[in-house]
């Protein structure tokens, strides 16, 4: 009872007001707590008007969000260009700060490793010892593609998507007909960095894989546009080099366009070490590559003056040295292994109506190689948007003959949307069969 009684008077209590004779002496009369709340909300409300005004008549309201939008954007910019700025830089963070850039003396040779006699003799050993990994596989040679691109990112995002496109272009052709294929993205030598970088690659390669026949190099910029055709490479069993060009070109007229080392192939051998080592000594940067690049340029019709590069410098070595190195490469030009652009892209229509897969020739290219455009660089010979165009009409055009084989088609040259040409769900597995897949790319053009 008498906490009952305790609780309703305190409960009583505080739901009261306080009397005149009780009234704690903090507590203002209700007519002037009143008049103090008022005075209270029109000094807030001023304060609030004239804020409005000062900041309409300097910067605006909307500025206000504008510009803080504005600075985190510029701040997003900025952080981005800084990380991309780090990445393509070349500098390593481990290496000496401030040091002098140091160039090879002329007076030494350049070697792209110790030097080997004995490939021959010692691939063959290994191949003997080794019999799960032939060099032969049903009686075809067994084939390395190697391809790649700088170890930065692009100068422009569009670039790097033609890159994806470039290397699916070449998993493609790979994948049916059982060909290997290598990425690289790294400078195995910063020395022969640019043009360059390919020989200590492909060098590497060669004395990894022994049980690779061939290793064919094909740049970035080149795109397979004929899924069916094979290289005969029963034309080329007393050969060690296939490139593409012309003799007259090569021997009457030492034109520096004569070859073209964006798609060539090279066996497993000997024979490939010593070229190489013939071919890499005017490869270094700086004063070397420099120096070379003016003996290349009065040597060889209509070349440009610029730095040595591998093209000229192989034309050079194959045109000075014609008995030592000519009995073991094939000059090709009866297909297109590297099918210069301009001359292609315009007439893919009229290849998909007069022709087929398979020709590999002016009827139905190989290869096209977009010499000169460098999607990837802030820098072409060529527009940007010509040249964008122009690839991608050509990996349509050669995507269009993968994707027959499972019921599809892009909806035009320039299109990345594709549309259903047949269907197969009622006999899935006509298709299967190797044979039936190379006679359906046959047929692709004609879908």
């Amino acid at each position: 009872m008498g906490s009952e009684t305790t609780f309703s008077a305190q409960k009583r209590t505080s739901s009261l007001l306080p009397t005149r004779g009780d009234r704690p002496a903090s507590v203002l009369p209700r007519n002037r707590q009143i008049h103090k709340t008022f005075n209270n909300i029109k000094i807030t409300i001023l304060c609030g008007f004239v804020t409005i005004l000062v900041l309409r008549g300097t910067i605006g309201l909307g500025n206000l969000v504008s510009t803080e939008a504005d600075a985190e954007n510029q701040h997003i910019v900025d952080e981005t260009k800084r990380i991309l700025d780090e990445i393509r830089s070349d500098k390593d963070p481990d290496d000496p700060v401030d040091q002098p850039e140091e160039f090879l003396n002329l007076n030494v040779t350049f070697s792209l490793g110790p030097k080997i006699t004995s490939w021959d003799e010692d691939r063959k050993a290994w191949l003997q010892k080794n019999p799960l990994f032939p060099n032969y596989v049903a009686g075809k040679p067994r084939i390395l593609l190697v391809t790649g691109s700088p170890p930065n990112p692009c100068d422009n995002a569009i670039g790097d998507h033609y890159l994806l496109k470039g290397i699916k272009n070449k998993i493609d052709y790979c994948r049916i007909h059982g060909i290997e294929i290598v990425y690289n993205m790294a400078h195995l030598d910063k020395e022969m960095a640019g043009y360059w970088s390919k020989l200590p690659l492909l060098r590497r390669l060669m004395l990894s894989h022994p049980e690779v026949e061939w290793i064919w190099w094909m740049d970035s910029d080149a795109l397979f546009t004929d899924m069916t055709f094979e290289i005969p490479f029963y034309k080329y069993k007393d050969y060690n080099m296939v490139i593409h060009g012309y003799p007259d070109l090569l021997f009457d007229q030492k034109s520096w366009i004569a070859l073209n080392t964006g798609s060539f192939l090279f066996r497993n051998s000997q024979w490939s070490l010593d070229l190489f080592d013939a071919w890499a000594p005017m490869g270094p940067k700086g004063p070397i590559r420099e120096e070379a690049g003016k003996i290349l340029t009065a040597y060889l019709k209509g070349r440009p003056a610029f730095e040595a590069d591998d093209q000229s410098a192989l034309i050079y070595l194959l045109i000075s040295e014609k008995e030592r190195w000519m009995n073991k490469v094939f000059v090709e030009n009866s297909f297109y292994l590297h099918g210069f652009w301009e001359g292609l892209v315009d007439r893919y229509e009229e290849m998909i109506e007069k022709y087929h897969p398979g020709l590999g020739d002016e009827r139905w290219p190989f290869v096209t190689h977009f010499v000169g455009c460098k999607p990837c660089g802030s820098y072409g010979d060529y527009p940007v948007e010509r040249c964008l165009k122009s690839m991608e009409r050509a990996f349509n055009f050669a995507d269009n003959q993968v994707l027959n084989l499972y019921g599809f088609r892009h909806r035009g040259l320039v299109s990345p949307n594709i549309k259903r040409i047949r269907n197969e769900s009622i006999t899935p597995l006509v298709t299967v069969n190797q044979f039936d897949i190379r006679q359906s790319l046959h047929r692709s053009s004609r879908s």
